[in-house]
């Protein structure tokens, strides 16, 4: 079997993707902070912010192909903490597609929907980018700096992702299946809109795009959805108790990064490649016996 490299596997997507490429590929897994345990999963302790180490995974492993989705992927604290994270989410981004470059291997990298504004929804690979956080900003570096060193690598801008929790990280979907069990009060977003998918859709996106992408890629879902929305339906699905769920708007929650209104993606490239994302209430469905 052929080696993928997948760094990031201690977080929510690099797990997911993990758990769906295993049947055809021998995957090695980098993690650092968190311990990952699997025993159909080559996990390496590595720090991607040290470019020996990086490196030497490569003359090691030799891999076939990587895909690229460690990151700190916190709005607010990338905000909080801008020069730290742009070494992992710039700077070690930039080196990987160089390694992928020298061993002339696919590269694939999880970008995001915040890379716009959020005021001119739905968007295309095509549109112009926008940020208004210090995340989104890094990703757009990222991006460019990825291919600058490698154009051959895929861009794959991934929405707001849910699904069953990892052994060492969770959706976004969890606190709130958490605190309405609570019978305590949750105030979800009438006024942001995203077009989410599950952790294993996005998976499959990524290996879609693995043999078959170059450049941008959005791998958004095909319903735009406001937060508030997504937890009626989460509610209804899950016969969860309604009573504390309630809504408010992005003005009444303060935050350290700003948050885009409408970052829905245009995911018709993807679709014409074969990238297929179930109906929310399909993906909720599916997952119901994980989730409660």
């Amino acid at each position: 079997m052929k080696r993928l490299l997948i760094t990031g596997v201690s977080g929510f997507l690099g797990w997911h993707t993990c758990q769906l490429s295993k049947r055809e590929w021998n995957v090695y897994g980098t993690c650092l902070s968190k311990s990952v345990n699997s025993p159909d999963i080559n996990i390496l302790k590595v720090d991607l912010t040290h470019f020996q180490e990086v490196k030497q995974i490569f003359q090691t492993i030799k891999p076939d192909a990587v895909i690229h989705t460690a990151a700190q992927s916190s709005p607010n604290f990338c905000q909080m903490h801008p020069q730290e994270t742009e070494v992992i989410n710039v700077t070690a981004s930039g080196d990987i597609a160089g390694l992928c470059a020298d061993y002339h291997i696919p590269c694939v990298f999880t970008s995001t929907d915040l890379v716009f504004n959020g005021l001119n929804p739905p968007y295309r690979e095509t549109d112009p980018v926008s940020p208004i956080s210090y995340y989104g900003e890094q990703k757009v570096r990222a991006e460019t700096l990825m291919l600058s060193r490698y154009p051959q690598t895929a861009i794959c801008r991934m929405p707001l992702m849910f699904g069953q929790a990892t052994p060492t990280a969770t959706s976004f979907i969890q606190p709130f299946i958490e605190t309405l069990q609570a019978g305590k009060e949750l105030k979800l977003f009438v006024d942001e809109f995203r077009t989410p998918v599950s952790g294993t859709t996005a998976a499959k996106g990524l290996l879609l795009a693995l043999d078959n992408v170059q450049g941008y890629l959005h791998l958004g879902g095909k319903e735009r959805i406001s937060r508030y929305e997504f937890g009626c339906l989460l509610v209804d699905v899950l016969r969860l108790p309604k009573t504390g769920l309630n809504s408010c708007r992005q003005a009444e929650v303060k935050m350290a990064a700003p948050r885009p209104p409408d970052v829905s993606l245009d995911s018709s490239k993807a679709f014409a490649l074969g990238y297929n994302p179930l109906s929310l209430r399909e993906e909720l469905e599916a997952l119901e016996g994980s989730l409660i």
